[in-house]
This record gives C-alpha cells, sequence and structure tokens, in this order.
C-alpha cells in the first residue's frame, strides 16, 4: 500500500503545464524520449546485475568453478552493461540533433528576443527584419506548429530560460545573446521558471507560454501591432503620478523603458511575472508596494499615491489598455 502511495505522489508530478513528461513541443518530445529510453536501459543494467547477485549469493548453494565464476563476473557484470551503456550512449548521441535543434535564421517563422531582468521577463517580438515590432513582457504567445527563434539575453545577472513542455533548457548570460529554437505542437498554456538562481525573488520569476492556432495568432499579433492611440484623459492619472518614468504603453506618451510594457495588461493572467492572479485587488496591492508580492523587486513602494488616483491608475491599467 505504502508503494502504491509513493508511486501515486511521483506520478502526479509528472504531469501539469510545467512537466518534461507533457511534451508539447518537438525539442521537448525529443528529450522525453531520452529521458525514457535512458531510465529503462539503466534499469534493465541494474535489474540484470543484481539479479546476477542474487543468484550467485543467495539462490545457489554451491560454489562455482573458477572457470564458470570467472564467465559469470566477465558476461554479467562487464559485457552486458558494457553494450547497454554503449547502445543508450549511441542513442542519445543520435538524437541531439533533436534534442537541440538548429536551424538557418531564413528558416524561422517568428523571431522573438527575450530579456531577463531582475525578476521578470522582457519579451520583444521582432519583424522579418530583425527590428522590434513591439514588446511585451512575462507571456509568450507562440503559434503551433511554427519554427520560432528565440534570442536569449540579460540585462542585470545569468538568468535560465526553461519552459518543460516545449523544450530544453539555456542560460541567458549578460553580454552574450544565445538562441534556442522552439516548435510548439499542441495548443495550450505551459509555465516555465528561471532555471539559475537569479536574486531575493528567483522562485518568483516565471513565465507563462501560451499556444495558439496561427489564426488567433496573427490576430493577437495584428492587434499589438497597429495599437491605435489611447486617449490622453483615460491615463491622466497614470502620467500624474509618474509611471511613465519606468514603462511604457503603445499609443500613449509613456515610454519608459526600465519596467515591463503594460499594453495590454488587461489581458495577462499574472501579475509580476507569476507573483498573483491578475485580479483588481491584487494589482492595486501590488502597485502600492510591489514588494509584498516580490521581495527585492526593483520597483519602488508607493504609498504616497492617493487612494482616489490608485484607483484610477488600476481602473486604467484594467480597462482602457
Amino acid at each position: 500500500m505504502a508503494a502504491v502511495l509513493l508511486s501515486t505522489f511521483l506520478l502526479s508530478a509528472c504531469t501539469g503545464p510545467q512537466s518534461v513528461f507533457g511534451a508539447a513541443g518537438r525539442e521537448a518530445l525529443a528529450i522525453e524520449d531520452l529521458i525514457v529510453v535512458t531510465a529503462v536501459g539503466a534499469a534493465c543494467a541494474w535489474f540484470i546485475v543484481t539479479s546476477l547477485l542474487i543468484y550467485a549469493g543467495r539462490v545457489r548453494r554451491h560454489r562455482f568453478a573458477e572457470e564458470t565464476a570467472q564467465r559469470f563476473i566477465t558476461w554479467g557484470g562487464v559485457v552486458v552493461p558494457t553494450v547497454l551503456l554503449f547502445a543508450l550512449l549511441s542513442y542519445a548521441v543520435w538524437s541531439m540533433p533533436a534534442t537541440r535543434p538548429w536551424f538557418d535564421r531564413q528558416q524561422a517563422d517568428l523571431q522573438i528576443e527575450v530579456t531577463g531582468e531582475q525578476y521578470w521577463w522582457r519579451i520583444r517580438y521582432l519583424n522579418t527584419s530583425g527590428d522590434v515590432a513591439f514588446e511585451t513582457a512575462n507571456e509568450l504567445k507562440l503559434p503551433v506548429d511554427r519554427r520560432i527563434r528565440v534570442s536569449l539575453k540579460a540585462n542585470d545577472v545569468i538568468h535560465s530560460f526553461w519552459i518543460p513542455a516545449l523544450g530544453g533548457k539555456m542560460d541567458m548570460i549578460p553580454g552574450r545573446t544565445n538562441t534556442l529554437w522552439l516548435e510548439p505542437t499542441r495548443i495550450g498554456s505551459y509555465r516555465g521558471p528561471c532555471a539559475e538562481f537569479c536574486g531575493t525573488s528567483h522562485a518568483l520569476m516565471t513565465l507563462t507560454a501560451i499556444v495558439m492556432t496561427m489564426d488567433d495568432f496573427e490576430t493577437w499579433r495584428q492587434g499589438r501591432t497597429n495599437k491605435s492611440p489611447t486617449s490622453a484623459d483615460a491615463g491622466a492619472a497614470f502620467q500624474r503620478n509618474g509611471c511613465p518614468a519606468c514603462h511604457a504603453i503603445d499609443g500613449t506618451d509613456a515610454k519608459g523603458l526600465v519596467g515591463p510594457n503594460l499594453t495590454a495588461f488587461k489581458d495577462r493572467l499574472r501579475l509580476g511575472a507569476g507573483a498573483a492572479a491578475n485580479t483588481r485587488d491584487n494589482l492595486f496591492r501590488f502597485i502600492r508596494d510591489a514588494g509584498e508580492f516580490k521581495p527585492g523587486a526593483q520597483m519602488p513602494a508607493f504609498p504616497m499615491i492617493p487612494e482616489g488616483e490608485l484607483n484610477a491608475i488600476v481602473d486604467y491599467l484594467a480597462g482602457e489598455t
């Protein structure tokens, strides 16, 4: 009974939006296959060697002849495990092009630049010329069955980009650009953590990848690329309280580059790179004191903003943008 319960707990960790065993990308599927084949091969080697040890020490009551014992050790302890391990190594080498695919830049259907910040993700969608078409943060929207070239950078310390259901991990190093290719194969929402300790709120730095049909993705992309100007009156409180010094909103005079771009903020599922659900109450509290949600966050607290003004900013972000 205990073994069954333990197995249940272990297997429950193999599902969900952040599981390597819920592959939804071609690279992730190759990695999952490699894990399964390696685990099965290692289990076979362990079973064979352990069975021979049990047979020699417990089952057989008489001593082996010296020649028989030598063959027993040679085949059971050397030859069979070596053949199995060599087969596993051969499979791993053969699968390397699939577990870390690499294509020419011109083969990309979509190019994205992701920069790790403390403690959030700056996401820039590039046009065919390699220039920035628009910017967002913390939520990565991707078309299904398309090759996506992701350029990975870091602005402060080393981070690590990893969406287990879509592909393997890769470090983001200040002063260097690494390239990762993703090819989602299943529509859905998938979670990715920062996989390199980066500071106080490292555990609260998560990324959501939303895979959608190509038509839905194009509709979303066109909406972001052709963002219509927002009326000045709607964002008056946002402007008055200095928010544009750090944040940008497309179609407005807010052009800040320090913090996340807040365009279409109402459509985001989470606040602060996964720190809390995107609700009006959480947004109010987050603006008042971001450190309540994310210790060490670069965004300062704003206890001086009157409640009425703060409500106006919340209404603006939750509706107008």
